[in-house]
């Protein structure tokens, strides 16, 4: 008889289900746990906190399609994980957390960090269960892995009692669970994609939206065949960028409001009309907008604006029915069209007004040169991580992604404190397939604080990711050095200082240089330039760029939209 403890079930389990990567941090009763995936060959990476640790395994799963695992101790340290999974659903990522829990044969008696786990995680995940027994624990772990790869995914949640990982059964009597094969696709109705052809057809100012469900789905080469084949303008969404690169022809981002609020038929491959894109309601939308809804999830159609045509169904496939009816029958918008003429002069404009804001070469610089300069060094293939206020929007609109799945940011959640759990994910991923694309971190300073010692985690197991830390001083905005000592002279901070400040010109470069890497602290675009290139020359450990703006830096002034723009419709 072999026996084999319950660490080793799970660990085994895990490596069946082609789990390659765990992220966590360990303690009572997970230790056992991590180090048994240790020896069945997965990847385990241990990190500062268990939300950072969650957002890493769900960019896992978004880059790779397969998902990551999250480790967390009992109580707070799955509480911690929480934010992580409430981001992967809303993202729609695929992770599977694990966490231990006090020993059965103490709940209900306040037991040490006892808490509700398998209820409370039910919150945020599409399956939360614990194993009836160790017998069991491989079937689990196959529905939770499946669970969160199929159908629209997301996070799914395995509670493992203390006892349970070190108690012992005989190999024999363990139910080994096959790994579960990629999710099955489907089609669209037939008849609906021919009413969405017709439609397209007839459209005056057509528009195509890629979401970041077209970049999970793998559709990029299926995306950009529609697109050129039938002369289509589109419009990426923060995270749909790269599927067509941002500087195809037909890329109208540098016209966004203009094209959302004049399109009079939109394509939406799996984005979802929330927050992101106001909704797909007036005054951002023209009201007789006719949508066709392309998504793998039957709830999401119709949400705030009833689709003319709902096409449910794999983005990937959907799109390559669509292709097959305008192969057979050609059809291309023409590209003298007045609707064409109109975005290409308001990119042209908004271009024009980008460019002029990052010429300034005064110090303290603003968002716009730092962007220009950044932009021009960055290889096109780099991996960009971004999270902030201005910083993020602004580097959306500057920094170019030009390849589906290089973009990871804030996302559907608007989450702070993502940017370094995805930026070592990235980094570990890349690191795996031996493709030597930078991964750049584009941080606000705010953003940064949220998860800043993930830098010593950086450092230790030597990712060459380069963070760049925006430093206005502050969340949105701050004061200077000087502003600040004369709030100090007038009394209690606490009671006078402006609650979006934070210490002007924080050292955040001497944090990375404190765990072995190298920290630089920016002022001007020659030391920008400068410090950049050095940090993309350096594979061998990570890099912190401290740049120094003007507080007062703010986005260009963003157009109002008046409801009697809409008769122009």
């Amino acid at each position: 008889m072999e026996e084999i403890t319950g660490a080793q079930i799970i660990a085994e389990a895990l490596k069946a289900q082609n789990v390659e990567y765990m992220f966590g941090i360990v303690g009572v009763p997970v230790i056992e746990v991590a180090m048994a995936v240790q020896g069945v060959g997965i990847k385990y990476v241990g990190m500062r906190n268990e939300q950072a640790a969650c957002y890493a395994a769900s960019a896992v799963g978004y880059l790779t399609g397969r998902p990551a695992v999250c480790l967390v101790v009992s109580g707070p340290g799955l509480i911690h994980a929480l934010g992580g999974m409430a981001n992967a659903n809303m993202n729609c990522w695929p992770v599977v957390v694990i966490g231990g829990s006090s020993d059965q044969n103490q709940e209900t008696m306040g037991a040490f960090q006892e808490f509700p786990q398998v209820e409370a995680c039910r919150l945020y995940s599409k399956f939360s269960a614990r194993p009836s027994s160790l017998e069991a624990i491989p079937s689990v772990i196959e529905k939770a892995v499946r669970s969160s790869i199929y159908g629209r995914p997301g996070a799914c949640y395995v509670d493992v009692s203390g006892d349970m990982v070190t108690a012992r059964v005989d190999r024999a009597r363990v139910r080994a669970a096959p790994c579960c094969p990629p999710p099955p696709v489907s089609l669209a109705h037939p008849k609906a994609v021919t009413e969405a052809v017709a439609m397209l057809k007839t459209s005056k100012q057509p528009l195509v939206i890629v979401g970041k469900g077209a970049a999970y789905s793998r559709a990029e080469d299926e995306v950009q065949e529609l697109v050129e084949l039938c002369g289509l303008p589109f419009l990426p969404t923060p995270m749909g960028k790269g599927v067509l690169p941002d500087d195809h022809p037909q890329c109208v981002a540098a016209a966004r409001s203009r094209a959302l609020l004049q399109a009079d038929v939109v394509v939406l491959l799996g984005a979802r009309l929330n927050w992101i894109l106001h909704f797909g309601l007036p005054p951002r939308f023209n009201p007789q907008v006719k949508v066709i809804q392309v998504d793998i999830c039957a709830e999401e159609l119709g949400n705030n604006v009833k689709p003319a045509v709902a096409l449910l169904g794999d983005i990937r496939n959907v799109v390559s029915q669509l292709l097959g009816c305008f192969r057979k029958d050609a059809w291309r918008y023409q590209s003298d069209t007045m609707w064409w003429r109109s975005l290409k002069e308001k990119m042209n404009a908004n271009e024009r007004m980008s460019k002029a804001l990052a010429a300034h070469s005064s110090v303290p610089m603003n968002y716009y040169t730092v962007f220009h300069h950044i932009a021009e060094l960055l290889p096109h293939d780099c991996i960009i991580v971004s999270e902030g206020a201005n910083t993020m929007d602004i580097g959306r609109t500057m920094l170019y992604n030009r390849l589906p799945r290089h973009r990871l940011d804030a996302g559907t959640f608007g989450t702070m404190g993502v940017g370094l759990g995805f930026a070592i994910a990235a980094a570990l991923v890349e690191s795996g397939r031996k493709t030597c694309q930078r991964v750049v971190c584009v941080e606000g300073d705010s953003a940064f604080g949220f998860s800043g010692m993930e830098v010593e985690t950086m450092c230790r197991y030597k990712l060459p990711v380069i963070i760049i830390v925006v430093n206005n001083n502050g969340i949105y905005s701050g004061v200077d050095p000087h502003t600040w000592d004369e709030l100090g002279k007038m009394g209690d901070l606490t009671t006078i200082a402006p609650p979006v400040t934070l210490l002007p010109e924080a050292r955040y470069d001497q944090v990375m240089a404190a765990f072995g890497g190298q920290g630089f602290f920016v002022r001007t675009p020659q030391e920008l330039r400068s410090a950049l290139q050095l940090c993309l020359d350096d594979w061998e450990r990570p890099s912190l760029l401290n740049v120094l703006i003007d507080p007062a830096s703010d986005r260009k002034q963003q157009p109002w939209v008046s409801p009697e723009l809409l008769i122009e419709c």
